[in-house]
Order: C-alpha cells, then sequence, then structure tokens
C-alpha cells in the first residue's frame, strides 16, 4: 500500500505533464480522483492488457469522463498505452487522445462525458453479468456535480432493484463542480441518505486516503443482495495548495510558474509517502 501511495502522486505528475504538452485539461478532478482509479487499477480489479477482452474481465466506467488525463496516466502505468505517445498527442489535431475516454483504445469500455450516463450503463452490464452467471465486477467513478442529472437515480433505483451486489458505485464527493460549490448550485446532502433510500450499500470514506479507499472496496466484496455505494470525501486539485479547493480549476492550464510549484509539491508528498 505504501507504494502505492507513491504511485498515485507520480500520477498525479504525469497527468500534469499531459495537460502541460495538450494545452488544458480538467485538472481538479483528474487531481481528486487518483487514489481510487489507482487502487482500482493495481489492488482491486481483474483486468490485464495482455488480455483486454477477457469475458471475466472486470469493466470500469469512467462517468465523469472530463478526468481523463488521470484515466490516461493510470492505463499508461497499467501498460494498456504508451506514456510518451500519448502525452506528445494528447488533444492534437487527429489523435485518439481526445479529453474523453474513446472506446477505441485499449483498456477503455465506453466513451462516456455526457454526464449522468455511467451509472445506468454500468446497471445494465452488472445486470449482464448476473444473466449469464459471469465473475465480473463492475466499478463506475461519477463526479458529484454529475449527480444532478436524473438518469443517475433512475440507474440507481434499477441498480437495486434487481439486487446488483457485483456493482460498485463510486462518488468522487469533491464539493465543487464547473459553476461552484455543488451545495450551491444543485445541493446533494444528505447524500448518505439518499443513496440509502434507493437501497443501496453506503459506505463513507476519506477518497485522497488509499488504504481507506482499498478498505472500502474489499467490504464491497462482501456485501451480498445490494449495490454498494462509495461516497468518496476528496479534495479537489488534491496535491498542491496552488489547486486545492478552488472551483477556477476545474479546468485550468497552469503557467509555467504555477506548473513548478505543483510539481514541487507533487514531488514532496511523493518522498514523504516514500518514508511513511
Amino acid at each position: 500500500m505504501q507504494n502505492l501511495k507513491v504511485l498515485a502522486y507520480k500520477l498525479r505528475e504525469d497527468c500534469v505533464n499531459i495537460i502541460m504538452a495538450g494545452g488544458g485539461g480538467h485538472i481538479g478532478g483528474d487531481m481528486s480522483v487518483m487514489e481510487i482509479l489507482t487502487d482500482l487499477y493495481f489492488r482491486q480489479m481483474n483486468i490485464s492488457p495482455e488480455h483486454p477482452d477477457d469475458p471475466n474481465r472486470d469493466l470500469f466506467i469512467m462517468s465523469k469522463g472530463h478526468s481523463m488525463e488521470a484515466y490516461y496516466a493510470v492505463l499508461c502505468e497499467k501498460g494498456f498505452l504508451d506514456l510518451e505517445d500519448v502525452t506528445r498527442r494528447f488533444s492534437k489535431f487527429g489523435s485518439p487522445y481526445i479529453g474523453h475516454p474513446n472506446n477505441r483504445l485499449p483498456g477503455i469500455e465506453m466513451n462516456s462525458g455526457s454526464l449522468g450516463h455511467g451509472l445506468p450503463v454500468s446497471t445494465g452490464l452488472a445486470l449482464a453479468a448476473k444473466m449469464d452467471k459471469k465473475p465480473n465486477r463492475v466499478y463506475v467513478v461519477t463526479g458529484d456535480g454529475e449527480l444532478a442529472e436524473g438518469s443517475n437515480w433512475e440507474g440507481a433505483m434499477s441498480a437495486a432493484m434487481y439486487g446488483l451486489d457485483n456493482l460498485v458505485w463510486i462518488i468522487d464527493r469533491n464539493h465543487l463542480q464547473i459553476s461552484g460549490n455543488t451545495e450551491d448550485v444543485m445541493a446533494l446532502e444528505d447524500l448518505k441518505q439518499k443513496t440509502a433510500a434507493f437501497g443501496w450499500n453506503v459506505l463513507s470514506i476519506d477518497g485522497n486516503d488509499i488504504d481507506a479507499v482499498d478498505a472500502a472496496l474489499e467490504k464491497a466484496k462482501t456485501l451480498k443482495g445490494k449495490p454498494t455505494c462509495v461516497i468518496a470525501n476528496t479534495i479537489k486539485g488534491k496535491g498542491s495548495p496552488i489547486m486545492e479547493n478552488k472551483a477556477g480549476w476545474h479546468h485550468h492550464l497552469p503557467t509555467q510558474e504555477e506548473y513548478q510549484v505543483i510539481m514541487q509539491d507533487l514531488e514532496r508528498h511523493k518522498e514523504e509517502a516514500e518514508h511513511e
């Protein structure tokens, strides 16, 4: 787990470099979701770049598709993509490395970014696995601002109706969206009570503590009869005070001065994790 803590900050550095090379990206949400993606891809999911179409593989849907730069960093580290190629071609004309998931790339199951679609699609995938008596587990990450889309709640209702205990819904609860604080734009609280009322097991954790993320996802495997929702309380822009908890960093290209500060902060966090 210590190695994964270090890795999460190394992947943040890769993510920032991808954004700088491409001329922009959704840096705030990239930073908040990194421990979640790191634990999923390097501890939890049954997936392999050598066998990307394994019919028994676990399935991951990045519903908050605008956090694609973080997803690229993870897919490269896992071996699905090449980091140098992604960094060089990200967001360039004609490139497959666009700002949202592109399922023509290996390791990506679904195009997303039209917010609100990931959870209902994941519900369908989990239901199909149940009907086919297959071992697949389905994981989906949504943003919290995304939950203003009603299709999420239709998916949540359906997943509970069919007892999809092979489905885990992770909410990146960083409290910020492009327009400001979620509670000012479209209030969500009490989110734990809401998701429980829809018939889900609900776990609320520190989503930037990879130990807590790992423990929650391990527990979800033992909970039967209901789908599980993990409310991952995170910090938007996690890793550098220059970004943290600032809605203006939802989509932002750092200046060279900001870039230097961010990379110094991430390197410091990485060194601290190495010596824990």
